[in-house]
């Protein structure tokens, strides 16, 4: 006989402990915010790029940028605000986020112009890096080890259910009210969220937090800045050949090459360089990146499809993405069970096979296909990554000391934005590119000055054919075609990028757990013995 083994004593105060629940729930809420304005935003983009006084006449490259900025601001703060919430508490600089980003959502909507829609995005970005890794790390400091991977679940599920609601709040707003509103509606959820967090969220941070590294944070943004607006800049001339977007996208990598051996030889480095030797938080934090790049990208064009070539208003687009978000909604909190059953690699790379596929799928689809073919597609991508954010989720997390859980936070939300930027910078500008080359030749008709502009997305085809009346009908069918044509392409690439993310997921998670296993074989030889 083996001595049982001691439960380890608990790590979480009991007061603190009976209201895990509903702090998660708080938790989830402010996460809503963050996710919802981007769901949002994917069904109001086709709005943001009509002429004024409808829209702001954004181009795809503006429209690319407001989505962006966003998302670079966030993405390149994410490293400060996780030690930030490690050292001035985890609470404190939730309660700061959250003001700064309701904020920013009233100055968003009342934007004159694209410029400056960019910019209070930008905002909103600053605020919402601050959100992010704090509620991870809070759910870390108040549920033991054993529970933690049923609540990241169901953390993971909440972003489910904010995909769900963004698009057809997004989509009851826009039949209603200005576009503004999309981020209007953020700010009484923040004054909740505000008044809930100072109500029942415990404070906690590192009793050992590092100095902030002011020289990183400064080298992270830029590089990634430029890099993106390289990559962005391509895209809108159709070259990426131009010595422009190579000088600027090379300078890009070159800064964020010093970014990484700066961080290797500081004393106080934003990322602690030496987790990466960690080869199971390394693939695990890659697949997060390229989940986001392939999906992010495919989702900005999606919302072309189902608008542009298919005639559905915002509202109608927001419900033919509930099966996406109603999926992860249903199999993110379960996917826990089915990896303690097969194993983190198996279940993962599942998850990422089944991605790719249904990425793939998007090239069956033209102006006619019938629409539940979109549904089953949207819902089994959902399942694919619930399959692959929460087990990925819980590795990450328990890589690292709780005391660390600001930095591992960040670290998995950063890499997320970053892959979800690049893939919506990268993708966006393989559509860009293969819709421009596809429709040049049939904008012959158009006067010189008018051929640049029409070429540059759908939206601006499908506009100028408005004001040419019975003689743009012509344009509008080679619209249709060119466009169905780069999303094919690009959804080609996407799925190229997920396959990518499998193999690297077969190759460095781990299998089965062996306590799993020994119990699977003790039942088996229990079950053949009567």
């Amino acid at each position: 006989m083996t001595t049982p083994a001691v439960p380890a004593p608990p790590r979480i105060p009991e007061a603190v402990h009976r209201r895990r629940w509903a702090i998660l729930g708080v938790l989830m809420l402010s996460l809503l915010i963050v996710v919802l304005d981007n769901s949002i935003l994917n069904v109001a983009i086709k709005t943001i790029s009509t002429p004024a006084p409808t829209g702001l006449g954004a181009t795809q490259g503006e429209l690319e940028w407001a989505i962006n900025a966003y998302t670079l601001v966030f993405a390149g703060l994410l490293f400060t605000a996780g030690l930030l919430g490690d050292r001035l508490g985890r609470k404190k600089v939730l309660v700061g986020g959250l003001v700064v980003f309701g904020l920013g959502s009233a100055l968003a909507a009342e934007s004159g112009s694209p410029v400056q829609l960019i910019i209070f995005r930008a905002v909103m970005g600053i605020g919402a890096a601050f959100v992010m890794p704090a509620t991870l790390a809070v759910l870390m400091n108040v549920f033991e080890r054993d529970e933690q991977p049923k609540a990241i679940g169901i953390w993971a599920g909440g972003v489910g259910l904010a995909i769900a609601i963004g698009p057809i709040t997004g989509g009851l707003l826009l039949d209603h009210f200005w576009w503004g509103s999309v981020f209007l509606v953020n700010v009484p959820i923040v004054i909740i969220a505000v008044v809930l967090m100072l109500a029942i969220v415990p404070d906690s941070r590192d009793p050992k937090p590092g100095r902030i590294d002011l020289v990183g944070v400064a080298l992270s943004v830029v590089g990634l800045v430029l890099l993106v607006y390289g990559i962005i800049k391509g895209g809108q001339l159709a070259d990426f050949t131009d010595p422009a977007v190579l000088l600027t996208s090379g300078a890009g990598l070159a800064v964020l090459v010093g970014f990484v051996l700066y961080e290797k030889r500081s004393d106080h480095p934003s990322i602690d360089i030496s987790y990466f030797k960690n080869k199971v938080f390394s693939a695990a934090i890659a697949a997060i990146a390229l989940v986001f790049f392939a999906l992010m990208g495919v989702t900005f064009f999606s919302v072309f499809y189902t608008q542009s070539v298919r005639g559905y208003s915002p509202l109608q687009t927001g419900l033919l993405m509930l099966p996406l978000a109603a999926a992860q909604l249903i199999f993110a909190p379960r996917a826990r069970l089915v990896v303690d059953r097969f194993g983190v690699r198996a279940v993962t790379t599942g998850g990422l096979v089944i991605l790719a596929a249904m990425l793939a799928a998007f090239t069956i689809l033209d102006a006619d296909t019938p629409i539940w073919i979109l549904e089953v597609i949207f819902f089994l991508m959902g399942m694919g990554m619930a399959h692959v954010m929460t087990p990925t989720s819980v590795v990450i997390m328990q890589a690292l000391p709780r005391e660390k859980a600001g930095s591992a936070s960040a670290l998995s939300n950063t890499f997320r934005q970053v892959g979800g930027a690049l893939g919506i910078a990268v993708l966006g500008s393989v559509l860009s590119t293969a819709y421009r080359s596809g429709i040049e030749d049939k904008l012959g008709l158009l006067p010189a000055g008018l051929r640049h502009t029409a070429g540059e997305s759908i939206e601006a085809t499908l506009g100028i054919a408005a004001k040419l009346g019975p003689r743009g009908d012509a344009l509008v069918g080679a619209a249709n075609d060119s466009f169905l044509h780069a999303m094919h392409v690009t959804a080609l690439c996407g799925a190229g990028i997920a396959l990518v993310s499998a193999v690297v997921t077969v190759l460095f998670l781990p299998g089965r757990p062996p306590r799993a296993a020994a119990e699977e074989s003790t039942e088996e030889t229990v079950g053949v013995s009567r």
